[in-house]
């Protein structure tokens, strides 16, 4: 099994990093593998509502469609990010809008998992922002023992954040005990529900 990781900050051994890297260690304990994407200095264009998406992006060509392709393969998620302005990293945020409209069918039954760092505040409000996505597209958000956040200025501020690692850690068990009872569900014929088909699309003008 596998975890794709994907970090929005700019620094890539940040605290952003730290706190991934806490999680992926801990899914190592339990035999899963994690690769980690970092994003946050990249030139990432916004979603410009074009409506050709086929299962990637076509308005433009960048690792929005790479991270489209890795969840594909994979088994989880993990978006993490720091506060900018209690908000998550604007690339970040270019980034998800895109994967997650243009991904399509990639995402369902996958858990996810959302992480805020920060020096002091705005975190609960960013993983307001963070959680949109998983549960839009149909994933079984993990949780933890705690909001999932860490607080530090840098990635060796995090490791004193002795609560936040180990609400990290704790996100990493809870994941990988999901991702353990999905591939038994789907070994005893217990898929995740496909959705009803046609999609509803209401209109409130009318």
């Amino acid at each position: 099994m596998k975890v794709l990781m994907i970090n929005g900050s700019p620094h890539p051994h940040g605290t952003t990093r730290r706190a991934l890297d806490e999680i992926a260690e801990t899914l190592s304990g339990h035999e899963i593998e994690t690769e980690i994407m970092t994003i946050g200095l990249e030139m990432i264009h916004g979603c410009i509502a074009c409506g050709r998406c086929n299962g990637h992006c076509v308005g433009f060509s960048d690792s929005v469609n790479d991270a489209i392709d890795k969840m594909a393969e994979a088994d989880g998620l993990v978006i993490g990010t720091p506060v900018y302005f209690a908000s998550p990293n604007g690339t970040l945020l270019s980034f998800l809008d895109r994967m997650f409209y243009a991904g399509g069918g990639v995402f369902a039954g996958k858990p996810a998992g959302v992480v805020a760092v920060a020096r002091r505040g705005g975190t609960t409000v960013t993983l307001d922002a963070l959680m949109k996505y998983p549960i839009i597209k149909g994933m079984p958000v993990m949780p933890s023992t705690y909001w999932p956040m860490v607080h530090g200025a840098n990635a060796a501020d995090a490791e004193k954040d002795l609560e936040g690692m180990q609400v990290m850690r704790n996100l990493g068990h809870n994941m990988a005990w999901m991702l353990k009872l999905i591939e038994l569900g789907k070994q005893n014929g217990l898929p995740f529900p496909a959705p009803e088909k046609p999609r509803a699309r209401t209109n409130f003008v009318r």
